[in-house]
């Protein structure tokens, strides 16, 4: 894993990172056969097991390679339903002359899984924090269409909207590549990876809204986005001096399609919906509101040198050039079920110079300053008209589109950072200081409830932040470490926002859905083969409209966690046992807001999600 310092890398092949970067490496296959097993169970009858096989090196090039297999499941914490998954991982390397080599690695995941349903503050208030859908009570889903509610659900301002049947989502997605790491001298290096993705599958929500032809008060309305992808990424590495020299390029041409059809659902006494793992039911497609297909070229380039002026001090210079043009074509719409024609065009993004610059002086022995500033740009999100699920101009309609489509800008900013960095043995500590400024920053805007809702992706304008991070480890004696961080981060937008309901009073309002303040704590103590920690984690309050009149309340969420490795035990070796606890306390909290989209104000429909109870999860694990 590599985490960039400050505001991120100008090589990660991103076109929506206007802040840190995290880029995951997978592991290379061992060059000794053997494997890993791995069994967790757990809270709502979790279960997880992994297999990892090595074959070690084949011959003497060391061609070697690695299969993984990982099964999931566990129920929801609270309703009816589960999520499910298979995951299969493999990579082979084939090591070339003068430490080259070629890999292909290949992934594979299918997901099954329900929703949780969205919360409101009167929900919380009048139901509680355990308010479930209805699954797998097919008979209380179709009375509440008929207006019958359940006596707890009758205390709510909007039974109707309370709790439907279900949501589900089922994906199946597939990654595989090729990289080519090519050392054509001890100084220049080529590295190239082509890929390809692919994603399929559909969600699922069973709608009070639209009533089936066979009579049924509710139908089944279905979503199948699918998703192909492919590019490459190429690089060359030069060192001469005290310069190492990076330039590459990123190509990928994307196609992203989405329908949404209803489908019929059973009349009482005659069936139920399906779960996730039944298939889509095209049989029963009655309806098919609209079919969007998306294509997408993205074109980024990048140059960057880093100068080591002395042995204690580094400087990185360098900037990217983006080009991102997307656009969707609309070959089936229903104007007597969508109410108006639905947004298509296409829209480019680019920006032929985005520096950033950056410097790392260790100034005495364990005493380090840096400082790190970049500009950044974020391609126009895509997704399907009305799906409520990101600040995309393409989810409103053909007129909305077009009447913004000349002036509506790519978000950007401009990040500043600079902090100290002490580390010994004994002590670790860190201390910075940053400002954000954005422009164009672009919001989806939710005037009504997140079932039936009224939205539109509005500029928002500049957004300020201001920020400062502190955390220090301490290491008192052989086994024990102590870790606290401390961060502050301050986030108001620049101006009023005028919509067509009039200015909305947003200037020097906090952005909703981020905390200003975090805690995390962690004591971690090992002796021998035992280790034990605790550790902490505090979120103040966030809030949930524009115009900050709404918010949920912080938290402070406490775990525990054990383990003894028992050494080699006959063929297994590393033999460990765990044992975790999360939410010590049993605490009821609020863990997501902004998953339908925030309101101006409080309109009694300002949605979130619970977080889970008190959890304990068991692993045993081996390798062999």
């Amino acid at each position: 894993m590599d985490v960039s310092q400050g505001a991120g890398a100008i090589d990660v092949a991103s076109t929506s990172n206007l802040g840190g970067a995290i880029q995951i490496h997978s592991l290379d296959p061992a060059h000794k056969r053997g494997g890993t097993v791995s069994q967790t169970f757990g809270s709502n009858s979790a279960m997880r097991t992994y297999v990892r096989l090595d074959s070690g090196d084949l011959n003497k090039s060391g061609t070697r390679f690695y299969v993984a297999y990982a099964r999931t499941n566990m129920n929801l914490w609270k309703g009816g339903g589960y999520d499910y998954s298979d995951q299969v991982n493999a990579k082979i390397v084939q090591p070339l002359a003068r430490g080259s080599s070629i890999k292909a690695f290949f992934d594979w995941s299918s997901t099954q899984q329900f929703d949780y349903q969205d919360m409101t503050m009167n929900y919380l208030h009048t139901v509680g924090p355990n308010l479930a859908n209805y699954y797998p009570d097919y008979t209380a889903a179709y009375q509440a269409a008929q207006g019958i509610y359940r006596p707890a659900l009758q205390k709510t301002n909007d039974p109707y909207d309370a709790a439907y049947y279900a949501g589900t989502a089922n994906r199946v997605d597939y990654l595989g590549g090729l990289t080519l790491d090519e050392n054509f001298t001890d100084r220049l290096n080529w590295k190239t990876t082509l890929y390809g993705h692919a994603d399929t599958g559909y969600s699922t929500w069973t709608t009070p809204y639209m009533p089936s032809p066979n009579g049924a008060p509710l139908s089944q309305r279905i979503q199948t986005p699918e998703i192909a992808r492919g590019g490459f990424q190429t690089a060359l590495t030069y060192k001469i001096a005290r310069h190492t020299i990076n330039a590459g390029v990123w190509y990928e041409y994307g196609n992203f399609n989405e329908s949404r059809y209803f489908t019929e659902a059973p009349v009482l006494g005659q069936g139920t919906l399906g779960n996730p793992t039944t298939g889509f039911p095209t049989s029963k497609v009655f309806a098919q509101p609209w079919q969007e297909a998306f294509s997408t070229n993205t074109f980024v380039f990048h140059l960057q040198d880093t100068y080591r002026i002395t042995k204690t001090l580094t400087v990185n210079a360098g900037f990217k050039s983006m080009i991102v043009n997307a656009g969707n074509s609309v070959p089936t719409q229903s104007l007597a079920i969508n109410g108006t024609q639905i947004a298509q065009g296409r829209l480019e993004a680019s920006n032929a110079f985005l520096p950033q610059v950056s410097a790392n002086w260790r100034f005495l022995p364990h005493h380090e300053l840096f400082f790190d500033v970049s500009h950044n740009m974020r391609s126009f999100p895509e997704d399907g008209y009305g799906t409520n699920v990101s600040a995309t101009p393409w989810t409103s309609s053909q007129s909305a589109f077009q009447s913004t489509k000349n002036t509506l800008r790519p978000e950007t900013d401009w990040v500043y950072e600079g902090g100290y960095r002490y580390t010994t043995p004994f002590l670790s500590a860190l201390a910075s200081l940053y400002r954000i400024n954005f422009s164009n920053r672009l919001q989806l805007i939710n005037s009504q409830s997140g079932i039936n809702p009224i939205t539109a992706v509005e500029n928002v304008g500049g957004v300020t932040t201001n920020g400062a991070e502190a955390s220090v480890t301490i290491r008192p004696v052989d086994g024990l470490s102590i870790y606290n961080s401390f961060s502050y981060a301050h986030s108001t937008y620049d101006q009023d926002v005028t919509t067509a309901s009039g200015v909305q009073a947003t200037r020097g309002k906090l952005v909703p859905n981020y905390p200003q303040f975090m805690y995390k704590g962690n004591i971690t103590y090992r002796i021998g083969g035992f280790e034990v920690h605790v550790d902490g984690t505090y979120l103040s309050s966030r809030q949930l409209t524009y115009t900050n009149d709404l918010h949920v309340p912080g938290y402070f969420l406490a775990n525990f966690g054990a383990r003894y490795n028992f050494g080699n035990i006959s063929v297994l070796k590393g033999l460990t046992a765990s044992l975790n606890i999360y939410n010590l306390a049993n605490k009821t909290y609020v863990s997501t807001t902004n998953e339908l989209g925030n309101n101006f104000v409080n309109t009694g429909y300002n949605y979130f999600l619970m977080g889970a109870p008190r959890q304990f999860f068991g692993t045993v694990s081996a390798h062999f």
